[in-house]
């Protein structure tokens, strides 16, 4: 091509010119996807060395801007149109993949014990950042240090959109190291619905534009923001018990793809539906995700049940890279670009104050309501400091950006691309080091909130199928069902796993082969010592709703009846686990084990209970043993050779592995 005709297509040649575009689509599309596997590789290669100091993200980003920089000065402006945000591409395809799988992988329990906290940072503080940033901006523009020229109300649009945090990195980094899940679950679900927040706010705010700013207009906004919010989350849970229920009357299970498929349509129709009537499509999308997994997954077939979730994840992993490429690009190919750098500078400092100015007084009036309830506070020190720290901006803010308008808009739109790179690189790329200053609790694993996942155990057993698992010796119960597809195995060593935790889960799956008495619980079930094993605390009055009627009315009849048989399962595990507490504290008494020689208001340790069997070890070996010292611990009948086990402070059950490790020592 002509450099001269700056890379157009010639108007007279009107015939060539489909295959033209065509040539140099595939061109664009052949960088992204370049890009978009050098992006998976080195995720893969971060994995494996467990590299956790940068993230794939950040790599994704710096990639972009170099191709960017690139296809900026090449000759020719066809890729470069080819390659430019457009909004519609990024909110109707690469959006709702990471928001419905958000939704479906959602921890649940930890979602909704939290729940309050979250609704506070993602409204209230959404507003705080809002309210900050566009007042810190309208100050700065009204004092003109660059020429920028912007009106109250734009300034408080472009604070709105600049309150959105989008911390993938930040999320992805606590997902590996298995970050404190209290602390998780705050942060993923702050940034989630605060997304959908920003954009109800500044879709408000933009309603106004041209009218007088006076109280009724103001209150006339906040019902306007809540009814939609509201509105929002009634139809997404609407969806999903839809989908609940056309699983429940159907036989799709027996057709796993067209029932996989149609579970993924219902829930983007959903999304396009909110949008559609003017309603948040995230909160729409989001709680449509939440109620599938917990009202239709269980009607699933266990082949729809994996392929919807790995679907997802799949969906959700693709678009959060290629998200982040494409702001890389777009950070020098976009048009209208306005660079002002002390007007960038000025916004990271103002988005740092907002912050800062939303999460510690919030911090400070939720854990004053936790006191006054008797309760300790939510959010110590190190965890507000990890909040502050996971304000990260992305690609939802420069989407929003594009409805700016104004003299100063191609710098406000610049502004915000600049800031959402900078805060990716500066915040993300330290989180890992900012985990150990803060002294922020990793490696704990939680169990599942769903009691259908153990279908996928088979993977971490080496790939063995359930028939090949079967005939190596463990027992299957086949529940009575119509459905073929549904074929569910209940075994007891297997469904232990949703009680174990941390090293315990490791050690377990390690020792599969060994006999199941020989296999302690989990420290879940484990009590005080001597004291009956507490029951859980009364639930929830939805808990319960939930449970008893609306569970039955969702769900199929053989998964309810599944269902209860696991509860009853439980119910007769906690009795027996109560029975052992108290035949073990017995044992171990007779040890000789003087109360005296430790706190009485403390369960016996682990170092007490090693200590005195060393002891017993040294005294029965030696000729002057028997007349001093603590007598030799015989547990069940008096055999001498039966096994400890110490977990999380206190003995629960049985091991095989405690005389190992007393050797070792």
């Amino acid at each position: 091509m002509d450099p001269d005709t700056n890379g157009t297509l010639p108007i007279d040649d009107g015939a060539d010119q489909p295959l033209e575009e065509e040539m140099y689509s595939s061109w664009a599309l052949l960088i992204l996807m370049t890009l978009l596997i050098g992006a998976l590789w080195t995720s893969y290669f971060l994995q494996l060395r467990k590299i956790r100091a940068v993230h794939e993200t950040v790599i994704s980003i710096m990639a972009g801007m170099i191709v960017g920089l690139v296809i900026k000065l090449a000759p020719g402006t066809i890729i470069q149109d080819m390659v430019k945000f457009k909004q519609g591409f990024f909110f109707n395809l690469l959006l709702p993949p990471i928001i419905l799988n958000s939704g479906y992988e959602l921890k649940r329990r930890n979602f909704f014990l939290n729940f309050g906290t979250i609704l506070t940072f993602a409204m209230a503080g959404t507003f705080i950042a809002a309210v900050v940033t566009g007042v810190c901006t309208y100050v700065y523009a009204f004092l003109k240090p660059e020429g920028i020229s912007i009106s109250f109300l734009d300034s408080m649009i472009f604070g709105s959109i600049l309150s959105a945090t989008d911390p993938v990195t930040i999320l992805a980094i606590f997902n590996q190291l298995h970050v404190d899940p209290q602390l998780f679950s705050i942060i993923s679900g702050e940034s989630l619905l605060n997304d959908a927040v920003a954009i109800v706010l500044s879709d408000t705010l933009r309603k106004f534009r041209g009218q007088e700013l006076h109280v009724v207009n103001i209150f006339k906004g906040i019902g306007l923001f809540l009814g939609v919010f509201w509105a929002s989350t009634f139809i997404g849970i609407l969806f999903g018990v839809v989908v609940a229920l056309m699983l429940k009357y159907s036989q799709l299970s027996r057709f796993s793809s067209i029932e996989s498929c149609l579970v993924l349509l219902m829930a983007y129709s959903s999304y396009f539906f909110s949008n559609g009537t003017q309603m948040s499509g995230i909160v729409t999308l989001l709680f449509t995700g939440i109620t599938l997994k917990h009202y239709a997954y269980d009607n699933l077939s266990i082949r729809s049940k994996r392929a919807t979730k790995f679907m997802f994840q799949i969906l959700s992993q693709l678009s959060e890279n290629f998200i982040f490429i494409y702001l890389g690009i777009n950070l020098f190919t976009q048009d209208d670009l306005d660079y002002k750098p002390l007007f960038i500078l000025a916004t990271l400092a103002f988005i740092c104050v907002a912050r800062y100015a939303s999460v510690a007084p919030l911090s400070m009036m939720i854990n004053a309501v936790c006191r006054a309830l008797g309760k300790p506070d939510q959010l110590p020190r190190n965890h507000q400091m990890m909040l502050f720290w996971a304000g990260l901006r992305g690609a939802v803010a420069f989407a929003l950006a594009s409805g700016i308008t104004g003299d100063s808009a191609p710098a406000m739109r610049t502004t915000i691309l600049a800031v959402v790179v900078l805060t990716v690189l500066l915040f993300g790329g330290t989180t890992s080091r900012m985990l150990q200053v803060l002294d922020v609790k990793t490696g704990v694993v939680e169990p599942d909130d769903s009691a259908s996942e153990n279908e996928e155990d088979e993977d971490e057993d080496g790939g063995k199928t359930t028939s090949q698992r079967s005939k190596h010796g463990k027992k299957y119960n086949r529940l009575n069902t119509d459905d073929p597809s549904e074929e569910r195995l209940l075994d007891p060593v297997e469904d232990d796993d949703l009680l174990e935790t941390g090293q315990q889960h490791q050690r377990r799956r390690k020792g599969r082969n060994q006999d199941y008495n020989d296999i302690s619980i989990g420290g879940l079930l484990s009590g005080p010592l001597g004291e009956p094993i507490p029951e859980d605390r009364p639930p929830h009055w939805f808990v319960s709703f939930d449970e008893k009627w609306l569970k039955p009315f969702l769900t199929k009849k053989h998964i309810q009846q599944r269902n209860q048989t696991l509860a009853e399962y439980w119910r007769e595990k906690r009795r027996k686990m109560e029975r052992a507490n108290r035949s073990m504290l017995d044992g171990i008494r007779g040890m000789g084990v003087d109360d005296d020689d430790y706190d009485n208001s403390d369960a016996l340790t682990l170092n007490s209970v090693k200590s005195s069997s060393r002891l017993n070890r040294t005294t029965s070996s030696s000729p002057s043993s028997h007349s001093g010292g603590f007598p030799r611990a015989t547990l069940q009948g008096g055999s001498s050779s039966s096994k400890i086990v110490i977990g999380s402070g206190r003995v629960f059950g049985r091991s095989p592995s405690v005389d190992e490790d007393e050797d070792g020592m």
